[in-house]
């Protein structure tokens, strides 16, 4: 029994018309029924009565029709598995530890694409069709996006060494009220925008990369937010009581077989679980 064989039933039963099933498959009626009553006998089973009025289905064919639909969704999902060679990642930051041994070992012969971005796009161009997942850094604007959060990073101001507040244990954002701080380009994901501000409008210079916040600090004194943990070399980050923690997350869109590979990939290297 052929897949084409099976798609040219499909089409029929669904259509309920050998013409309009014609017409979809691009075929004309004539071998479109002889490969349907090709198929009737090696079946042993009439699949569909024929009558001037149209086509219904028979319980064998309402039968064949569920389980040719799922097997041709399989097989669809097998072919593009095998054709589809690459994959790109967007990133932003460096979340990946583990994560490219752990896809690496499912897909030795894909090849893998990085985008690094900057602050101004959080999904990493997941939005715009330039990346196929981020491994990114929320919380962000989720709308019709897909996401698994690997884990969750306390945050800190950034400061510098002789800052007033650089020797506290911990400090609130009020206390940062009179400073100026990090801002992000007009059209940044506002959700995004907010929680790097701390909550609430601010004003100071425009950043879009974190050199440029690193550097703003050490020239300007101005003040900015990262996860703790990070060496910012002369400059210390100092925990915030008052902040949420910043998710690490998966970001997708698609669910095409390399997609979801990867997103089960990333669960594994974090011992997490994807829910369907």
């Amino acid at each position: 029994m052929e897949l084409r064989t099976l798609r040219y039933f499909v089409a029929v039963a669904e259509e309920l018309h050998f013409g309009r099933a014609a017409q979809r498959l691009h075929l004309s009626q004539p071998p479109l029924s002889r490969a349907i009553k090709h198929l009737e006998n090696d079946l042993g089973a009439t699949l569909l009565h024929r009558s001037p009025a149209g086509v219904t289905l028979t319980e064998a064919g309402r039968v064949l029709l569920a389980e040719a639909k799922a097997l041709l969704e399989h097989a669809d999902r097998i072919r593009a598995k095998l054709a589809r060679t690459t994959i790109t990642v967007g990133m932003l930051g460096d979340h990946a530890a583990g994560l490219a041994e752990a896809f690496r070992r499912r897909h030795p012969d894909v090849e893998i694409r990085v985008r690094e971005t900057d602050l101004t796009d959080p999904t990493c161009g997941l939005r715009t069709g330039q990346v196929d997942v981020a491994l990114t850094r929320g919380p962000f604007d989720e709308t019709g996006l897909r996401t698994l959060v690997v884990r969750r990073d306390p945050v800190g101001a950034v400061l510098r060494r002789d800052d007033p507040l650089a020797a506290r244990d911990r400090i609130t954002t009020g206390d940062l009220e009179d400073r100026d701080w990090f801002q992000f380009p007009d059209g940044t994901d506002e959700v995004w925008r907010n929680y790097w501000n701390g909550g609430r409008p601010r004003t100071g210079p425009t950043v879009r990369a974190v050199q440029e916040c690193v550097q703003s600090v050490l020239w300007n004194g101005s003040v900015g937010l990262a996860p703790l943990g990070h060496d910012l070399g002369e400059l210390v980050v100092v925990p915030l009581s008052d902040m949420a923690p910043s998710p690490v997350v998966i970001a997708w869109t698609g669910d095409d077989p390399l997609t979801r590979d990867f997103v089960e990939a990333a669960a594994q290297a974090y011992r997490l679980t994807v829910t369907a």
